[in-house]
Parts: structure tokens; C-alpha cells; sequence
């Protein structure tokens, strides 16, 4: 019995170490369920996250384009064909296609014929073949075939609506600069033209896309001299009426 008695504070001791060493592996399975129930947790929040922020996550895509004359880079503003265009993207429209198809020069002459009729309308565009046609002598390349080259600046556009408040009128205000072959002075005179436009579907042609993204359209295009000075003027203004250069 002096054994037993002898024994037991060791017995008491062991007893304890034991103790402790479950509860430290109590501990340590509560710590671990404690990390792992915060992970997922975590893993949820940021699941639900991402689905609530889905929504505002798309691509917008643009179109950029490079002015073949002065090198210039501009973004077009994308047309979804649901909202009214701002006025300043039919602005800039309406000066680009002046600016280019009322010009003239040897070396720009085919790609700007081109470019020009990626803006016009069926009927039109047939106008503008007979115009360039060199069957026609007034076509400008039988015109200017001596190296006469021509360039046109807008210098204001100004829009009008119908008595019915349909708004595809407007008329722009450029000038008309022409330099002989050989020559260093320009003859320059100011124009007005009346212009119809609207916009359709955009073409399906990846060329005619490049140049005109959002399916503008010239209907009706007359251009006039702001004043006759001259007959010759005078004859120039229905030849420009016309759709072609004088």
C-alpha cells in the first residue's frame, strides 16, 4: 500500500500531461475548422462578388481611323443604332465627306472615288460613276488630267429641320482651292452646299466598314458658288450640283 501511495503523484502527473495533450489537440482541431470555415467563407464572398459585378463587365469596341491626307488618328464614336447620333459625329461626317470627295488630286484620285462612294446612296452613287466616267468630258479626270490638283476646307456646317421636325438637312460652307499644274498660287472660291443625309444599316463589307462604320448616307448633295462672279462659274455650279467636280 506504501507503494500505491508512493506512485500516485506520478500516476497524477501523467494523468495531467495526458490531459494536456488532448486538450492541445482539441485546440488545435477548433483552430483548423476555424481557418478552413473562414476560407470558405471567403471563397463564397468572393464567388457572390463576382457574380453581382458580372453585369458591368463588358468590351467596347472602337473604330479607329487614320485621315489619308494629313495623317491625323481619330476615334468614330461607336453607333449602336438604338439612340439618336450626336450632332457633332454627323459634323464630322458631313465635313470628312466634303473634304475628300470635292477635292482632287492624281496620285489620291482613285482611293478618294472609292472612299466617297461608301457614303452614297444607291442612286446616287450611279451619279457619281457617270460623273467620273472619262466618257464624260466633265469628268474631273479628263478635267484636270494636266496635274491640276484641287482641295477643299469646310469652314462651318449648319443643320435644319423640317416642318415635319425631321432633322436630315444641312448645309455646309467650305472653300475650293485650285492649283494649275506647275503652278504656286492657289484660285480659291467659296461654296455652299445642301446636303440630305440619314443613316442606315452599315455595309457588311469589311473596306466599306473602314471608312464608314456607322451607315451615314448622302442622298441629295448641291453645291453652289456663294457668288457668280462669271458664266464659267455659273456652269461649274451645275456641274457640282450634279455630284461631280467642275
Amino acid at each position: 500500500m506504501k507503494s500505491d501511495v508512493a506512485l500516485k503523484p506520478y500516476f497524477d502527473e501523467a494523468a495531467s500531461w495526458d490531459a494536456d495533450r488532448l486538450a492541445h489537440q482539441h485546440r488545435l482541431v477548433r483552430w483548423s475548422l476555424g481557418v478552413a470555415a473562414a476560407g470558405w467563407i471567403c471563397a463564397i464572398v468572393s464567388g457572390v462578388a463576382l457574380m453581382v459585378l458580372t453585369p458591368l463587365k463588358r468590351v467596347d469596341p472602337f473604330v479607329i481611323r487614320v485621315d489619308n491626307s494629313t495623317g491625323i488618328v481619330d476615334v468614330v464614336p461607336v453607333y449602336a443604332g438604338q439612340a439618336p447620333l450626336p450632332e457633332a459625329v454627323t459634323r464630322y461626317f458631313l465635313s470628312h465627306y466634303v473634304a475628300i470627295c470635292e477635292r482632287f488630286g492624281y496620285a489620291t484620285a482613285e482611293s478618294d472615288y472609292e472612299e466617297c462612294g461608301a457614303f452614297h446612296s444607291a442612286a446616287r452613287n450611279q451619279q457619281w460613276y457617270e460623273r467620273w466616267n472619262r466618257t464624260n468630258p466633265s469628268s474631273p479626270l479628263n478635267i484636270y488630267k494636266d496635274g491640276t490638283s484641287l482641295r477643299a476646307d469646310v469652314s462651318a456646317v449648319s443643320f435644319f429641320e423640317r416642318g415635319s421636325g425631321v432633322s436630315d438637312l444641312a448645309q455646309i460652307r467650305y472653300v475650293r482651292a485650285v492649283r494649275p499644274a506647275g503652278g504656286t498660287e492657289e484660285q480659291v472660291t467659296h461654296w455652299i452646299a445642301t446636303v440630305q443625309y440619314a443613316y442606315g444599316t452599315p455595309s457588311t463589307d469589311p473596306k466599306v466598314r473602314r471608312w464608314n462604320p456607322l451607315g451615314f448616307k448622302i442622298l441629295e448633295f448641291r453645291a453652289e458658288p456663294e457668288v457668280l462672279s462669271s458664266p464659267a462659274a455659273a456652269t461649274a455650279s451645275v456641274a457640282s450640283a450634279s455630284g461631280g467636280h467642275p
